[in-house]
């Protein structure tokens, strides 16, 4: 059983591809010292890795593993499946109204 914070690590590495764990942290909105238990967590599950990136030696990016792209191609339609179950209780407006607070918090860096 993945935690909330696990699966959107999971879950953001899948859309947005090897993040350091800084960055990680800024989009789900972890704190660092809770993100390193976070990576720590699903390292010992052999889920992701950590690498060190060709430009610069003292940040690492995380990684899914094979085994952390297979579990969240398992996981993640049956997700995203209840999410849009539950946004089609909202109306057209409802959903204009979240896509432009969505919008605004992502650009919020």
């Amino acid at each position: 059983m993945l935690t909330l914070s696990q699966f959107g690590v999971l879950e953001a590495l899948w859309h947005l591809g090897p993040l350091c764990q800084r960055d990680l942290g800024l989009k789900i909105l972890k704190s660092s010292g809770n993100m390193t238990m976070v990576i720590d967590n699903l390292e010992k599950r052999e889920l992701v890795d950590r690498r060190q990136t060709a430009e610069e030696c003292r940040v690492m990016e995380v990684h899914r593993t094979t085994k952390g792209r297979a579990l969240t191609k398992e996981i993640f339609p049956r997700q995203a499946g209840q999410i849009t179950d539950e946004l089609g209780r909202l109306t057209a407006a409802e959903e204009k109204q979240l896509g432009a607070l969505c919008r605004k918090l992502g650009l919020a860096d």
